[in-house]
């Protein structure tokens, strides 16, 4: 059985071998295929007989050939600059989203946002009602930390 699995797993590697493979555009893709499969078993348990099925299987469908298309697609410059232009444009979400946790398990201080330039300001939290200097266009704003 292991010679087997060896061979298994050597043949597999030498089919793979010069191809795209999985990234971050592809880990996307599959993440938005689960969300697409959940989202229309739930249309299916609540409209049996819905047209808008159709049309969602017909979408995981073209997602998932997608999908297997990138992974075993030759075409590495064009599959990696797909993927660049995805992480141009995730990248900034993301980032933005870590943050936002970041600022919410933060439990020492209070964040502010500027009414004049939208900088975000943070100041002590417990400090009562304060005057916050926004310290990128000097404006000032009071509020209860």
């Amino acid at each position: 059985m292991a010679h087997f699995m060896d061979k298994f797993r050597t043949g597999a590697a030498r089919f793979l071998c010069g191809r795209n493979g999985t990234d971050q555009l592809g880990g996307a893709l599959l993440v938005l295929y689960v969300i697409l499969v959940f989202l229309r078993s739930l249309l299916l348990l609540f409209f049996p007989y819905a047209a808008l099925s159709i049309l969602f299987s017909l979408l995981i469908l073209l997602l998932l050939g997608t999908i297997v298309f990138r992974i075993f697609s030759r075409n590495l410059p064009r599959r990696q600059a797909e993927n660049q232009r995805f992480l141009r444009w995730w990248n900034p979400r993301a980032a933005a989203l870590s943050a936002a946790a970041a600022r919410r398990r933060d439990r020492d201080h209070r964040y502010f946002r500027c009414k004049r330039c939208g900088t975000l300001c943070r100041v002590p939290r417990g400090m009562g009602r304060i005057e916050i200097t926004c310290p990128k266009c000097r404006s000032t704003m009071t509020a209860k930390s």
